[in-house]
């Protein structure tokens, strides 16, 4: 007895997007593609899969406070130097691309100087290596400011800048563009939002390939699979020709994992049941179309990227 597997195909394909690029007399030595699949997560079988999903790792300007025993246990060493913190992010724990968040130039925790983020941002780049993710402090006013800075500073670079929202795109999408950079598109937990932050980037002329999309995630038991319904009808409405959503997604899993109450207690202080709570966040979302996963628990991050390659090993190929 034989029977037919049913194959589900999709008439339009994700964006392909490049993330860090060389430039004459600096240190930058590799760059990414993600996106690019015409069908859902690892479903080889049904269409062309697109490039796998990247692992980077997220650095902050400041030691982070409160700071979580299992972070602390593991992060502590590295924490109060960010340019170490990033490097020992790739040489030992495997990360794929940094995600730096200045969160010292809030105004209300350090109020870091445009010009001291932008000259980090440099430091960071120029010492991995790798492509890099920066993001803004979340006050509007002081990012729009430290952005254009950050955007001089790393010009050529092709890093990812964000976060515009449908309240700050303007300065810092035009920024980027001027100086040869990539932008976050989030939006907070909505299609339709999502889809309107898109719309005003591609009306001020940042096409598509220079768009990631960050639809705003929860950690487990925190709105995961409201989380998880939201990604997938964005990547479901992208295959079936919605144009200002076919951009690839990064979703911030370290960050929002270790929010979460129980990613701080259990077994052996923590380390354990945390490192666990943050992988099985990052494995849920890569079924719902993250391209990117910004990760903070060096074993959460292993195996995270093991699990990639499984998927990818274990696609069936007919």
């Amino acid at each position: 007895m034989s029977f037919e597997l049913y194959r589900e195909s999709f008439p339009f394909r994700i964006s392909e997007v490049e993330i860090g690029a060389s430039a004459s007399g600096n240190g930058q030595q590799r760059s990414l593609r993600v996106g690019g699949a015409s069908t859902l997560p690892f479903l080889s079988f049904d269409g062309a899969p697109g490039h796998l999903p990247v692992v980077g790792m997220e650095v902050w300007d400041v030691v982070p406070e409160p700071w979580p025993a299992p972070l602390e246990n593991v992060l502590g060493p590295v924490a109060s130097d960010p340019v170490g913190w990033a490097r020992h992010c790739i040489e030992e724990w495997g990360a794929e691309f940094i995600c730096l968040r200045l969160r010292g130039a809030d105004p209300e925790l350090g109020d870091a100087s445009p010009e001291a983020c932008a000259t980090l941002a440099r430091d960071v780049l120029d010492a991995t290596g790798v492509p890099l993710v920066v993001f803004g402090c979340g006050n509007d006013a002081k990012d729009n400011v430290v952005m254009q800075k950050v955007s001089e500073s790393c010009a050529g670079r092709r890093c990812l800048i964000g976060p515009v929202t449908s309240d700050n795109y303007r300065t810092i999408a035009a920024a980027a563009m001027v100086n040869g950079h990539l932008v976050v598109a989030q939006s907070p937990v909505d299609v339709n939002m999502q889809k309107q932050i898109c719309v005003l980037l591609n009306d001020l002329g940042v096409p598509q390939t220079q768009i990631v999309m960050d639809p705003t995630t929860g950690g487990l038991g925190y709105g995961l699979e409201y989380t998880y319904s939201v990604m997938e009808r964005v990547r479901l409405a992208a295959l079936q020709g919605e144009s200002s959503l076919a951009s690839p997604m990064i979703v911030f899993c370290g960050f929002e994992a270790w929010r979460a109450k129980e990613a701080k207690t259990g077994p052996a202080d923590g380390v354990v049941q945390g490192a666990l709570w943050e992988a099985l966040t990052a494995g849920t979302l890569l079924q719902a179309g993250a391209d990117m996963l910004v990760m903070l628990h060096p074993e959460a991050t292993r195996a995270v990227r093991e699990h990639i390659k499984a998927l990818a090993g274990g696609e069936i190929a007919i």
